[in-house]
C-alpha cells in the first residue's frame, strides 16, 4: 500500500460529499463533516516525505486537479452561506425597524434646540 492513498480516499469522499446537494438544513452537519475529513486528510499529509514512488507521483497529479474541483465546490458552499448571513441579518434589522419604526427618526418639531453648548 502506497502512502498516498488515504489522501486519495479522503479526498475521494469530500468530492463526493460537496458533489450531493445542500440544502440550507443539511449545510451544517456537511460543514461539521468536511472539517473533520481536511483535518485528517492534512494529518496524512504531513507524515508524507520524499522521495515518491512513479505510482505516487501520478496518484499527486490526480489529486491536485480533483484539489481544485474542490475548492471550486466548496467557494460555492461558501458564497450561498455568506449570502444568506447577509439575507438574515437584511431581514432582522427589517424586522426591527416593523417593530419600532421610529427608532431613527429625529424630528424637531414643536420643540426648541438650543445650538450653542
Amino acid at each position: 500500500m502506497n502512502r498516498v492513498e488515504p489522501i486519495y480516499e479522503i479526498t475521494m469522499k469530500i468530492k463526493t460529499l460537496l458533489e450531493q446537494d445542500i440544502t440550507a438544513k443539511s449545510r451544517e452537519s456537511v460543514i461539521e463533516e468536511l472539517n473533520d475529513l481536511i483535518l485528517s486528510r492534512g494529518m496524512y499529509m504531513e507524515k508524507l516525505k520524499s522521495p515518491y514512488t512513479e505510482e505516487e507521483k501520478k496518484i499527486g497529479k490526480e489529486l491536485v486537479l480533483i484539489n481544485n474541483e474542490i475548492q471550486k465546490k466548496m467557494q460555492i458552499l461558501f458564497a450561498d452561506l455568506k449570502l444568506e448571513m447577509r439575507q438574515v441579518k437584511k431581514q432582522k434589522k427589517s424586522n426591527q425597524s416593523y417593530t419600532n419604526p421610529y427608532k431613527h427618526v429625529q424630528t424637531m418639531d414643536g420643540m426648541f434646540m438650543d445650538s450653542k453648548k
